[in-house]
């Protein structure tokens, strides 16, 4: 800065002009001077040559930090697992995310659902069936998804083409119902009634106890609270030689002529090919599902049912069943006739994926029945619309916003829901080995709009977290407050989590396969939505019982599961609370140690004194050291390494697969999951053989508990050893 010159230049140092002898901004552009050249010249450390250099510093150092910041923004999110399993801190770009799927989950048509996914007639396996896949599966590539089928050859049971179903009851006119039970046996047989209310095990004791003779007789029982199949095996267990089941007034808010249908295989899939898939020309033998009923079974209408119990005789019904009339005695003799068709049919499951951006090869599963008996609106038009609508929103979010999953999206929907979730289930055995450390959860989305007064949900308790957290993230439309608030009240759990039942869609993928699965809805309370099964499943029914909020229910539906997907797909650890287990384990362990005690103080010749619980207390006691020292490796470890979060998603996946017990046989008992499966290996299981005992039930057996006490404490001991990760990590107290 000397004199007028130096305004137009700035020089990092005055010195060097006036070593060379020049004056200015001149000399210093002239090339061809005779001067030293500039840059050969030792700089001096004045104070005015320092500041310069810090302000080029400067100056560097913001330009830098600009490029940067731009570059970042622009980056996906850098892996990141700093939201644990415990503590469920929100990603960086959350909010994004979430404001995202706001909007973009919004049905871009003016009618939800679709009126093309809602038709009169689309059974399992017939045209109708088909013509909706297609049109699934022509949605799904409008998206840009990558699509496939699966197709399998399933055996099922249809009404007689000819002919008819019947019963006659003393002696009068004939009456032929036109719903029917899948599955049932078939021929005919003559017995005394005995109403038996739901048909539950517990309602089959109070019978016992009043030393009625149940061989031989034909139970009639209410549909409601288990399903078809559960009351059809518990009355077989009681020699009864068949079951008639009807809609009971006080449940069902149906006309009096209203039919139903359903399926009485307890269990999943095609009872013909257990534990295998029925792909064409499949080379196994011949054999069945134990879960095939060796009884008949049918459905009546309440007008029919109404006209028996009116004309029954004997002892009056139990105080606590709330209903008055008589149980029936051995004159109101009954003869039913089951003539059902087994046919083999050809399903289509359709499927497309969004592929992950980080680990593609791990995924969530969103699925949806597409059959019905009938138009099946609620049963399967809404949750196929749901199904659709997420595609198309998250197929959005991808191309249009620039979210990049790290997990990969499958769709599926599902044929032969009716039968017993057959579809869904003959894929699952068909790619079991590749689904078990793949597949990471399963949302079903079959039946999310039954009504409008409350909300349910049916879950693996490893979701629980998931589930609190996404209601309190979406807004109830009605009331314009969130689900959380508006349902949950003081205590969530209690009052939105329900069990998963046997017939749930979803319970297959849960305690079949071992993949953690949830399954929600809206409902009306009770009485429950009464056209389920029924072809009087239709768009008006279902307006009717929701005051004409279906749109508006199903997009908040659609919001529920999206939300699901994105916080399962998007975070880099799963959201997985294992401590909800350890507290099952425990109290399980607790039962059964009670019922123990009270055989070895009340009949201590029933169970040799060697055995005790305090195996099973040690196994419970390493999974819950299993689970804290996972927490542990999570705090502990560097979760920004993309490789370590795998590995523990990798340890936390394998707890709910590592609950199926391995010593069962998926033909006899499918259902193998030890604490939310079905069968004498579940820890319900133990505790209900141990009451056998104590009651001198003739079933028990005391050697076949203690086989099975001692494989359910190594199935809780072998998942805690996974859980622990490596091998010189395991708890070897046993």
């Amino acid at each position: 800065m000397e004199g007028d010159n130096s305004q137009v230049e700035m020089k990092l140092s005055s010195d060097m002009d006036e070593e060379v002898g020049g004056n200015g901004v001149g000399e210093h552009l002239n090339h061809n001077s005779n001067r030293k050249p500039y840059m050969a010249q030792k700089p001096g450390r004045t104070p005015k040559n320092l500041c310069f250099m810090a302000a080029a510093t400067l100056l560097i150092f913001i330009i830098g930090y600009l490029i940067g910041y731009l570059v970042h923004r622009k980056k996906d999110v850098a892996p990141n697992c700093a939201a644990s399993v415990l503590t469920f801190e929100k990603p960086a770009d959350h909010e994004t995310v979430s404001h995202c799927l706001l909007f973009s989950c919004l049905p871009s048509h003016g009618l939800f659902p679709p009126s093309e996914f809602s038709t009169a007639n689309h059974r399992a396996g017939s045209p109708g069936d088909e013509s909706l896949g297609n049109k699934v599966l022509n949605r799904f590539k409008e998206y840009g998804m990558k699509t496939w089928t699966d197709e399998h050859f399933v055996k099922v049971q249809d009404p007689p083409a000819s002919g008819y179903n019947k019963f006659i009851f003393k002696n009068g006119n004939p009456e032929r119902p036109d719903g029917f039970l899948s599955y049932s046996a078939n021929g005919n047989v003559t017995g005394a009634v005995l109403y038996a209310h739901y048909g539950q095990e517990s309602d089959f004791r109070m019978l016992r106890d009043k030393n009625i003779n149940m061989s031989g007789r034909v139970m009639l029982v209410r549909a409601g609270r288990i399903s078809f199949a559960e009351k059809v095996a518990n009355a077989a267990k009681m020699s009864a030689s068949a079951v008639l089941i009807y809609p009971d007034s006080a449940d069902y808010m149906s006309d009096e002529t209203t039919q139903f249908f359903g399926h009485v295989h307890l269990g999943s899939g095609d009872p013909y090919t257990p534990g295998f898939p029925s792909f064409n020309h499949t080379q196994f033998p011949p054999v069945q599902s134990s879960g095939l009923p060796k009884i008949l079974a049918q459905t009546i209408t309440a007008g029919m049912a109404t006209n028996i119990l009116r004309q029954l005789g004997g002892q009056n019904v139990p105080e606590s069943w709330g209903v008055i009339t008589k149980l029936g005695d051995e004159t109101d003799v009954i003869t039913v006739e089951v003539n059902n068709v087994l046919t083999e049919k050809k399903i289509t499951n359709v499927f497309g994926v969004i592929k992950g951006f980080v680990d593609s090869d791990r995924y969530v599963v969103i699925g949806a029945q597409r059959d019905a008996w009938g138009p099946g609106f609620a049963a399967s038009t809404v949750g196929t619309s749901v199904l659709v609508e997420l595609a198309r929103s998250i197929s959005d979010m991808v191309k249009n916003d620039g979210f990049k999953p790290r997990r990969s999206i499958v769709f599926a929907s599902w044929s032969a829901g009716e039968y017993g979730s057959v579809g869904a289930t003959e894929w699952l055995e068909g790619y079991l080995s590749s689904l078990s450390m793949k597949a990471f959860s399963y949302i079903n989305l079959d039946g999310v709009v039954s009504g409008r007064n409350g909300f349910k949900v049916a879950a693996s308790p490893l979701m629980y977290n998931l589930i609190e957290g996404t209601l309190k993230e979406v807004n109830y439309p009605i009331q314009a407050a969130s689900l959380y608030s508006q349902f949950a009240k003081a205590n969530w759990e209690q009052n939105v989590l329900e069990p998963m039942k046997l017939d749930n869609a979803a319970y297959p993928f849960l305690a079949f396969s071992g993949i953690p699965s949830v399954s929600f809805r809206f409902t009306s309370g009770n009485p429950e939505y009464p056209y389920f099964g029924t072809v009087l499943d239709t768009r008006e029914k279902l307006n009717a019982a929701t005051s004409n909020q279906v749109p508006q229910l199903a997009e908040t539906a659609t919001r529920f599961a999206g939300h699901m997907v994105l916080r399962l797909v998007h975070d880099h650890l799963l959201r997985m609370d294992l401590m909800k287990y350890g507290n099952i384990i425990r109290n399980q362990v607790a039962q059964i140690n009670r019922e123990v005690n009270k055989i070895k103080r009340m009949h201590p010749q029933l169970l040799p004194k060697a055995l005790t619980v305090q195996w099973l207390i040690m196994a419970h006691g390493s999974f819950s050291r299993a689970s804290q020292s996972l927490a542990t490796d999570i705090k502990n470890s560097d979760l920004e390494d993309i490789e370590m979060c795998r590995m523990i998603n990798d340890r936390i996946m394998s707890v709910e697969r590592n609950f199926l017990s391995p010593y069962v046989s998926p033909r006899e008992s499918p259902f193998r999951h030890i604490l939310l499966g079905s069968g004498p290996h579940t820890l319900k299981g133990l505790s209900n053989h141990l009451e056998a005992l104590r009651t001198d039930n003739p079933e028990a057996d005391a050697d076949l508990f203690r086989k099975q006490f001692a494989l359910a404490t190594w199935t809780i001991q072998g998942c805690a050893n996974t859980l622990a990760g490596d091998i010189w990590s395991l708890d070897n107290e046993i």
